[in-house]
């Protein structure tokens, strides 16, 4: 039995009639009722990787796992990214499927301290926090390859399911569980905020509106060789970066909030991965699926896709995945001393200061 919300469909389902999928995928399974699902991006934002406060940070995340702890995350970990200002991130992502221990963790791991206890307006570097936090009805998941675990499937408790309702745009929608009842609209216009934000030596909590669309898809090569490793990168790779650079520039009328192009990073020497995953935040979910079912640099993608399924089948080396999350109005994410265009700080329909 797999612990996920069904409910009596009042929407009409987007799966065409007879639909029989092209390629086998699999998404999560829960083997215990959950109440909340929590992906925890905490972060620090400095010139480079060899700025001081990436080791303070790093020795607080590294110290926020201690062996036996209950409240620590499932799963976690270590993320890099360059932002278009050419700012380092390096990111901390924490897993858990129960929210009262990532709740009691924000109150005692040293990392959740170290940020809580930074002073805007003298710090040297920035810093921030998105906590993506929905009940299983606002989730769905899709994996190409069920022999690793990737994001929340990487929690104990969590299985990988066989399913179908995969290969048709719109299957997305349809393996949310709240879509049977609610279309997911947002509740304003998208509009980027003018003037921007003065957000540095402040600290500002940026709220979400309703229906904010976030995603996290994955890429990883690490075991590809020879035709399919040249493949992933001289072919699919340009493929999947044009399509974020096409988020990015036309983020006022595709309804791009933030997106970002993250790293998997060795926890212990930081060495990079050959892993990515693409964090993208929407302002609703029929932006996503009017890029994934309309703009040429995703057909590029899907398309490509298709080809190397059919001709590598089980022996196909580069595996890819998602998770997407559909967020409600009260979903907050907190900035320190920030760069203005940092997260959802361009965008958020309300930016309000963060008393000491």
């Amino acid at each position: 039995m797999t612990w996920t919300p069904d409910y009596p469909r009042a929407l009409p389902a987007r799966r065409p009639a007879g639909h029989q999928p092209r390629a086998p995928r699999w998404t999560l399974g829960l083997d215990a009722p959950t109440s909340l699902l929590t992906s925890d991006y905490l972060a620090v934002q400095c010139g480079d990787e060899r700025a001081g406060a990436v080791a303070e940070f790093l020795a607080a995340a590294r110290a926020s796992h201690p062996a036996g702890d209950p409240d620590a995350p499932e799963a976690w970990e270590l993320l890099s990214h360059t932002d278009e200002t050419g700012a380092y991130n390096l990111v901390h992502l924490g897993y858990w499927r129960d929210a009262t221990a990532h709740a009691r963790w924000l109150r005692s791991a040293p990392l959740a301290r170290w940020f809580h206890g930074l002073d805007a307006a003298t710090a040297e570097h920035g810093a921030w926090h998105e906590v993506v936090q929905v009940p299983p009805e606002r989730a769905e998941t899709i994996y190409s390859d069920p022999r690793r675990a990737f994001g929340l499937a990487a929690c104990d408790g969590t299985r990988m399911v066989s399913m179908t309702t995969n290969g048709y745009f719109g299957a997305a929608r349809d393996r949310l569980p709240v879509s049977a009842i609610d279309p997911l609209e947002p509740a304003g216009p998208h509009r980027r905020r003018t003037p921007p934000v003065a957000s540095q030596r402040r600290r500002l909590r940026a709220e979400c509106g309703h229906h904010t669309a976030v995603i996290r898809s994955g890429q990883y090569w690490q075991p590809a060789t020879g035709e399919q490793l040249a493949d992933y990168e001289e072919v699919l790779r340009p493929k999947l970066m044009a399509g974020m650079d096409h988020l990015r520039r036309a983020a006022d009328t595709a309804g791009t909030l933030s997106l970002r192009v993250l790293t998997s990073l060795d926890r212990e020497s930081l060495r990079p991965l050959r892993e990515t995953s693409v964090l993208g935040h929407f302002h609703s979910l029929a932006a996503l699926e009017e890029w994934a079912a309309g703009h040429a640099t995703h057909a590029a993608i899907y398309q490509h896709a298709i080809e190397k399924n059919r001709r590598y089948g089980p022996e196909r080396t580069v595996v890819t995945w998602h998770e997407v999350f559909v967020l409600p109005r009260t979903a907050a994410f907190e900035y320190v001393n920030c760069h203005p265009g940092t997260g959802l700080l361009p965008y958020a329909p309300t930016v309000l200061a963060v008393l000491p």
